[in-house]
Formats: structure tokens, C-alpha cells, sequence
């Protein structure tokens, strides 16, 4: 299929220059053979299902339907204060995406079809601000503060817990895709287990806070929205993370729930998917041990493990609600405000069984966490892999002046060279060793957890690894070698390539697109194993990525599928028109689930 069915391949031996290329390149600033506007300016609703063009071959395993959202829209007309415009890529108002991967089951070997449509997920909010002119009414991720809103008003609109069904199009919830969420009344109708959606009895949208807004699989209309105290009364607090983490086997949903007064606290939980219920498995919180913004943690076979990263919430939090957005509400970057560790029993329900300090830093996406045991010495090490940052400054690199290049925006930002290198993603694995005698059956409850240093055992720099890194499903909270993610090689002022990278030779193989062509996250589909592959486990590579591309020269997108092994290019479906810059998506799989 010509220049895309190329991969890349760049050693460790090319690791330090590839980096220092990058530096220079956002230096240089030489952005116009990477366009991204399209990704952000004149979207639209396609309310389908249109099908679209296929080109090349898609797998009969890959059959299913991929959702996405996202922002889609940054810009409200005619407001009684003129335009109102969108600061920052992550508080575009939301816009959800299906593609519908359909195999002809009366023709064996036919190609696939695939189908597309989309629905806005924020109208009504959209409606408030043109009347209003302003988004004071709820807190968002960094919109600016209007500074005629007085602190009364201010006061009156923080943290509110809406009532479901009248708020189910006024929150902006669009950064990840849930299906299957045990606990929470659904209102999605039944339908019979069949067809290229079965398996799935609801899926949700979640964001950095309690909020969760259920849309309906077939129409992607908004029709529920609930906060996590409907899963338990004390999980009242504002904030929570966008990534939930599930339990590959058993379905149980973790997460956190952040509750901010004269001391943080920390609510980690379990959402059991056998009956619903949900437990407090932790209750973290100490003078000591501040509010902070997190975006993601870590599961693994037997714990999860809390890191609090270096973004703390002025005065106890009470500075989002004079700045209206969590990102003015962040304390200036500070080396000595390290980042913690909790380490939380989920097996035995022991609570906090050790904690850990590393330096100070920030992340947005955890990766993959996996335990290993020393039979020797008795000690459990468990390995956390993230996308870290040096600094805080990545959280500016998505404004949009920066993004689109306007009002100098670009030129201020990516001028400064330390800057630039504080912004570039390091994949880094930490380790934390705790002995096995934590988890003795008997142990004293209030015994004291253990205590220690991570020990950073694996670090990869850009761009050998990028952001909105993704991993084979089948090994979470599992050893594993390949990371799927995002980076951006000096092209682009978002993110230019998609890589595959080898944790074990450190190699990133890049899927060698064309210049304008900006990939979205890749979802791993793997390839179901057939009664030729005999007793051993498939290849954890041995399947398909699927990412939306906007190819920004003609102002279109494709839907790409990857041979995940390769990176090389095996089919597309093409739309149209272009498909707005979203964060993460879900791939619900017929081969799997029917």
C-alpha cells in the first residue's frame, strides 16, 4: 500500500539523538508540514451510521465496534460576551465516536464493512454558555476564570452533584469509554445477546472527578449520569481519576475518590462485579499528604497501588474554587514535593500495607503494573510502569494558542529549551519491594506499613515512547515486553508518530505515516487463538491496532488498522470528513464477547 506499509525501526543506540533532534526540532518550530487544525476547528455531528470506504484487508477478528471521545467542539457563537473560546485541548466540549466493523456472516471471506457516527455529549452546557457567556457554573480542567464571577458565585456553583437524568448532557465528561460498570443504575435498554455489540449492557463516560454520564450504545445519546456516591456515601468527594482500573478476571472496578477539607482524603475502592457492592479498601489521609491532581494508578494481581504525584492543590484544594479550573489551582512545581506511594492490600483487605517516596515529577497515564516474588529472600516486587514528566509543565503543551499556534502561543512556548526538555515523556519503571510477611494471614491491622524509596529500574526517552500508551489487554497486571503509545518526533505541536516499543531491547518500531497524518490512541485487538496454534499462549504482539488519523492536508480522517507486530499498515476505512482529536476509546470485540 506504497509509503504506509513501512515501519521504522530506531535502536537504543539511537535513543540519546533522537532526543536531542526532538529538542531541536520544537526549537526550530518548522510546524506547517504538520497541520492539525481540522483535528480542532468546523467538527460535526454525523449522526449515522454512514458507511465507509475499506480499503486494503481488516481481520474478521477485529469485527466489532470501536468507541471514542473526546472534545469536538471549542468555540461557542453569539454570546452575550461575543465568542466564547475553549483555553485548553482537554475542556473541549464532548464528542463520542463509534465505529461500527461488521463481517458479512452469509458470506464467508467477504471484507469487512465498517460504519461511522458520532453525537455531541455537552449540549446542554453549550446552550448555558451562549446565554450566559461564561462556564463559571461547574469547574473545569483549565478554562480561565471569568473575573467578573465574585466569590459568592464562585461558592454557590462548587463541587454540585446534579441530579442524574437533568444533567445527563450538562457535564463535560468525555475522556474515557467504560463498558459493563457494575453498581450504577443504568439506563440503557436490554437487548438480546447477539450481534456485532453483544456483551456489552452499558457503557459510560468518566473524567477527573465523581462524575460518570452514561450514553446509549446504539444512538450515542446522552440518557444517564450519576457520581460514585451512588456507589457508596462516603465516596463524596469532587475528584476521582479518569482511568478506573478493572481486574482482568474477575471485572471488579478500582478506583479513588478524592474528598478535600482541613486534610485530604483518599478513598480508594472496589465496585464488585459480581453483586455491585462497593468497598472501601483504603482510607488514606494525614496532614502530611496533600490534595493533588491524578489522572491514573496502578493494579496489579494483588494491589493497588496509589502514587500522588507532584501536582498539589492549593490550600487544601479550596484554590479550584476561586479559579474555577483545577490547573490555575496547582502549586508551582517544587523538587522537595516528592511523590508518594500507597500500596493497598486488595486481596486480603488489609488497607495500606506499605508506602513509598520518588522524586518529584507528574504523570497523566500509568501503563501496567505486575508483581514478581523472591522465593529467597520472601519479597514481593511490583513494577510500575508509567509516562513520567520531570516537571509540570507537559499540562501546558495541549492550551490551544500553543496547539493551533495562535497569538504567539507557539513561539512562547516551545522558545524555551528546558522547557522543552521537561516536556518530553520518559517511559520510567518503578520498583517496590515490600516483604512478604505484609501479607501474613494474621497480620495486626494496625501494625505500621512498610516503608521505602522506589527504585527507578527502566527508564525510555522520547521519542521512543509518546503518550496515550496502550498494551494488549490480555496482559494487564501481568509481566509483559510492548507498549503501544503515541509520540511526537518535533513535527507537530500535538503528537506526530504511533510506536511500538520493546521494553526488553528498549527498540521502538514506528508505523511510518505520512507527513500531516496525526494518529489517536491505539487499541490492541488480539487475535483469538484458533485450534491450529496448538497448546502454547499467542505472541503478546500477535494481533491489530486500530487509531483514527486525521490526515491534515485533506482535511479527512481514516480509520487505520495495524498489524501489531509489524507496523505496518493492513487496511483502512475512510470518512469524509475529519474526526476531532480525542483521548481514548474501547473496543468491544464480537470474537469475544459473543
Amino acid at each position: 500500500m506504497g509509503q504506509e506499509a513501512r515501519s521504522v525501526r530506531r535502536g537504543l543506540e539511537d535513543e540519546d539523538g533522537d532526543f536531542e533532534s526532538v529538542v531541536q526540532k520544537l526549537l526550530e518550530q518548522n510546524f506547517d508540514d504538520w497541520p492539525n487544525e481540522a483535528g480542532f476547528e468546523g467538527l460535526t455531528e454525523v449522526r449515522g451510521p454512514v458507511e465507509l470506504t475499506v480499503r486494503g484487508r481488516i481481520p474478521a477478528y477485529a469485527a466489532g465496534t470501536l468507541y471514542r471521545t473526546g472534545p469536538g467542539a471549542y468555540c461557542v457563537e453569539d454570546t452575550p460576551t461575543g465568542t466564547f473560546r475553549t483555553t485548553h485541548w482537554f475542556d473541549g466540549f464532548g464528542h463520542t465516536h463509534k465505529f461500527d466493523i461488521i463481517t458479512d456472516s452469509r458470506v464467508p471471506g467477504a471484507p469487512m464493512r465498517v460504519e461511522y457516527s458520532s453525537k455531541r455529549q455537552s449540549e446542554e452546557l453549550v446552550e448555558t454558555i451562549k446565554k450566559t457567556g461564561n462556564r463559571q457554573q461547574s469547574i473545569s480542567f483549565a478554562q480561565r476564570r471569568d473575573p467578573c464571577i465574585g466569590l459568592f458565585g464562585k461558592l454557590m456553583t462548587v463541587w454540585r452533584n446534579p441530579s442524574a437524568k437533568q444533567n445527563a448532557g450538562s457535564d463535560n465528561v468525555c475522556v474515557t469509554v467504560q463498558a459493563n460498570v457494575p453498581g450504577l443504575p443504568s439506563e440503557a435498554t436490554q437487548v438480546v445477546e447477539s450481534g456485532h455489540r453483544s456483551g456489552i449492557k452499558n457503557v459510560w463516560l468518566t473524567t477527573d472527578s465523581t462524575s460518570l454520564k452514561e450514553f446509549d450504545r446504539e444512538t450515542l445519546e446522552p440518557i444517564g449520569y450519576a457520581t460514585q456516591e451512588k456507589l457508596h456515601p462516603l465516596l463524596r468527594g469532587p475528584l476521582s481519576c479518569a482511568h478506573a482500573q478493572r481486574d482482568p478476571k474477575t471485572g471488579d472496578i478500582f478506583n479513588y475518590n478524592l474528598d478535600m477539607g482541613r486534610h485530604a482524603t483518599y478513598r480508594v475502592f472496589r465496585v464488585n462485579a459480581s453483586d455491585g457492592k462497593t468497598d472501601i479498601l483504603a482510607t488514606i489521609s494525614a496532614a502530611n499528604i496533600k490534595p493533588a491532581y491524578i489522572h491514573s494508578f496502578f493494579l496489579s494481581p494483588s494491589f493497588v497501588i496509589l502514587c500522588i504525584p507532584s501536582t498539589h492543590l492549593a490550600f487544601m484544594g479550596l484554590k479550584i474554587v476561586w479559579e474555577r479550573n483545577i490547573v490555575d489551582a496547582i502549586e508551582p512545581f517544587d523538587k522537595s514535593k516528592v511523590c508518594k506511594w500507597f500500596v493497598i492490600d486488595r486481596i486480603g483487605n488489609r488497607g495500606v500495607v506499605a508506602r513509598f517516596k520518588s522524586d518529584a515529577g507528574f504523570f497523566f497515564h500509568s501503563i501496567n503494573a505486575f508483581e514478581e516474588r523472591d522465593e529467597a529472600t520472601g519479597y514481593i516486587k511490583i513494577s510500575c510502569d508509567l509516562v513520567q514528566y520531570n516537571t509540570l509543565d507537559v499540562i501546558r503543551t495541549f492550551e490551544m494558542d500553543v496547539l493551533l499556534r495562535n497569538d504567539g502561543g507557539a513561539p512562547r512556548f516551545w522558545g524555551d529549551e528546558t522547557r522543552n526538555r521537561n516536556t518530553r515523556a520518559r517511559l520510567v519503571r518503578h520498583e517496590l519491594v515490600i516483604p512478604s510477611r505484609a501479607l501474613d494471614v494474621g497480620q495486626q491491622a494496625r501494625k505500621p506499613p512498610v516503608s521505602g524509596k522506589t527504585e527507578k529500574i527502566l527508564e525510555i526517552k522520547a521519542p521512543h515512547v509518546g503518550e496515550l500508551p496502550t498494551i494488549n489487554p490480555a496482559y494487564a497486571t501481568r509481566k509483559y515486553r510492548y507498549v503501544y503509545s503515541l509520540p511526537n518526533r518535533g513535527y507537530s505541536t500535538l503528537l506526530d508518530s504511533l510506536a511500538k516499543t520493546d521494553l526488553e531491547t528498549r527498540e521502538a518500531l514506528y508505523w511510518d505515516n505520512p507527513d500531516g497524518h496525526t494518529p489517536g490512541e491505539a487499541i490492541f485487538v488480539p487475535r483469538p487463538k484458533g485450534a491450529e496454534d496448538g497448546e502454547g499462549e499467542l505472541d503478546e504482539d500477535d494481533g491489530v491496532l486500530l487509531s483514527v488519523v486525521l490526515d491534515g492536508f485533506g482535511r479527512r480522517s481514516y480509520l487505520l488498522c495495524l498489524d501489531a507486530k509489524t507496523m505496518t499498515e493492513l487496511g483502512r476505512a475512510e470518512c469524509e470528513w475529519p474526526v476531532a482529536f480525542g483521548f481514548h476509546g474501547l473496543h468491544s470485540s464480537t470474537a469475544l464477547l459473543c
